[in-house]
């Protein structure tokens, strides 16, 4: 077990990728805390895993410091933490209203910076044992290069790839790492309600037909798992990626190192 003996944090822990990764730190031997807005999640149903739920909206300062205060009277140091909370808004920039702009940047941007600001006390006391502390953050292919229709998503990612190069190189003398994981295509809830969409996913179409023209669209003919974000969430975790930080690690089949355009 891998992280025997650590403690970790997870936002967005009740989501597809969040409670794959719950799932896979339960089974390093880690304490794991996932924080949601609501204990059965984006999923149809809960089973119980073992972690330690902890009711988190991202955007609330209160509750983000009542998590972190609950760790430090539970654990007294935090480890690991990741950021894995996020929405997605299918609409250019001219019919995203400026509450949805908000929003977007409220949970994915604001609510990485106010975990992570709250986190650092107990991460800098995991630090001071010899080992490093890792804060995962997550980013997307589409802060690099853009799907049509999610223009807000875009931009949210876009800042966090540049937050977490930030705090890379701020918080690593204290000896906390900081990574963002990059996902592609992912088969979670959110991608589903992306094909249903009336935006740049489903637009109506028939969805096994959109499923398969998004598989075909990769190198590796397939969009990924939880569980393969999961697998590379859980190296940076741990000791083994010792040396890791300030990096964006893409994970997406190959999807974005092909020409689109000459793709046969």
């Amino acid at each position: 077990m891998t992280l025997e003996g650590k403690t970790a944090f997870v936002t967005g822990g009740r989501g597809g990728i969040g409670r794959a990764i719950v799932a896979r730190f339960l089974r390093e031997g880690a304490t794991v805390y996932a924080g949601d807005l609501t204990e059965q999640g984006s999923l149809a149903a809960h089973d119980a895993d073992g972690s330690n739920f902890v009711k988190l909206d991202v955007t609330s300062e209160t509750d983000v410091m009542a998590a972190m205060e609950r760790v430090t009277g539970e654990q007294g140091k935090l480890d690991i933490l990741v950021n894995a909370a996020g929405i997605e808004i299918e609409k250019t920039i001219e019919d995203t209203t400026l509450d949805e702009w908000n929003k977007s940047f409220a949970v994915n941007c604001t609510g990485t910076f106010l975990t992570s600001k709250y986190a650092l006390p107990l991460l800098r006391v995991a630090a001071k044992s010899g080992r490093t502390a890792s804060v995962i953050n997550f980013g997307s292919y589409d802060g690099f290069i853009a799907d049509p229709g999610l223009a807000a998503y875009c931009a949210t990612k876009g800042a966090v790839h540049a937050l977490t190069r930030a705090m890379a190189c701020d918080h690593g003398p204290e000896g906390i790492r900081v990574n963002a994981v990059c996902p592609g295509y992912v088969d979670t809830p959110m991608l589903q309600s992306f094909f249903k969409g009336e935006g740049s996913g489903g637009n109506g179409g028939d969805i096994e037909t959109l499923q398969k023209a998004v598989r075909d669209v990769h190198p590796m003919r397939s969009y990924g798992s939880p569980d393969d974000i999961a697998n590379l969430v859980n190296w940076l975790a741990g000791d083994e990626a010792r040396y890791a930080s300030g990096q964006l690690w893409v994970l997406d089949g190959g999807l974005s190192a092909q020409v689109q355009q000459m793709k046969l």
